[in-house]
């Protein structure tokens, strides 16, 4: 018997952490976003540039899209805000790092484009994650590793969370599948099974999802949620926050006839909204998300 996809692999095991879920459970009969918005901001992101171009910045981008547990401490700890300066950066130069370039950064050059303090931890991360980047990239381009998929989704993700460590993120993989649908997003990939990946798992989805009754969190893990508190990566209730919001999201977008990478972007535009904003997602520490 073949191994199951990378997608297949997150929804057995979100749905087993589910079933067995001891601090979160699924409401099925609440309901959530029936609609939205979903796609990438051409003013917010860099989708002008050719398609070399375009490619390599969503695989920067998704390569530092983590980080939410430190966001607190950073002077603009927000994702649309790393966003926004890491554009303004690749609009001056006309183009994103090159592989090259990405193999020699260090905390200080991404630092000053992202206008924060090259001490903070997180600064290094993101350049040691871009520097994995980089020599994934090699001397070749993003649209290389692109066509190495060879049309699919599933098998770019695989590659990624085989290849690059920070994207090794066992049984949900978000950035992985995250990469691979930005990518036809920008307009820059065709991959026939896209529309198979799960939802993109991070502290956000399930954050609007406990909001909207979706999720029903255990009163103590609620207080803690509420409060601000860290919790482990790893540990079963960030697990289990995590996979059931996988587990709901499969269905739900059964339900409403969507692809949960639609979903996904439904929710997370949801999310933006000053009513979930006026309280706290779930804090972790991890390069995970």
């Amino acid at each position: 018997m073949p191994a199951p996809s990378l997608p297949d692999e997150v929804r057995r095991h979100c749905a087993a952490v589910a079933r067995d879920a001891r601090f979160v459970r699924i409401d099925p009969q609440a309901t959530t976003v029936t609609g939205g918005v979903a796609g990438l901001d051409a003013q917010e992101h860099f989708l002008e540039g050719d398609p070399e171009a375009v490619a390599r910045y969503v695989l920067i981008l998704d390569t530092i899209n983590f980080g939410s547990g430190w966001f607190p401490t950073l002077r603009d700890g927000s994702t649309s805000g790393m966003t926004r300066r890491l554009t303004a950066h690749v609009r001056q130069h006309g183009r994103p790092w090159t592989g090259a370039q990405l193999r020699g950064l260090d905390a200080g050059t991404v630092a000053a484009v992202l206008e924060e303090d090259a001490g903070h931890p997180l600064m290094a991360l993101y350049a040691e994650g871009l520097r994995q980047l980089g020599a994934l990239l090699g001397d070749g381009g993003a649209l290389d590793v692109v066509a190495a998929a060879g049309g699919s989704a599933a098998v770019l993700a695989r590659r990624l969370a085989s290849e690059l460590p920070f994207y090794a993120d066992r049984g949900f993989y978000k950035r992985a599948q995250i990469a691979a649908n930005d990518l036809v997003l920008a307009g820059v990939a065709d991959f026939a099974d896209v529309d198979t990946l799960t939802v993109f798992a991070d502290n956000f989805l399930p954050h609007v999802l406990r909001l909207d009754g979706v999720l029903v969190v255990e009163p103590g893990l609620a207080a803690r949620l509420d409060a601000g508190a860290l919790l482990e990566s790893g540990s079963r209730e960030e697990v289990e926050l995590r996979a059931c919001a996988v587990h709901a999201c499969e269905l739900l977008a059964a339900r409403l006839g969507v692809a949960p990478r639609v979903l996904d972007n439904w929710l997370w535009n949801r999310g933006t909204e000053p009513a979930y904003l006026a309280r706290p997602a779930h804090r972790c520490r991890t390069v995970f998300y």
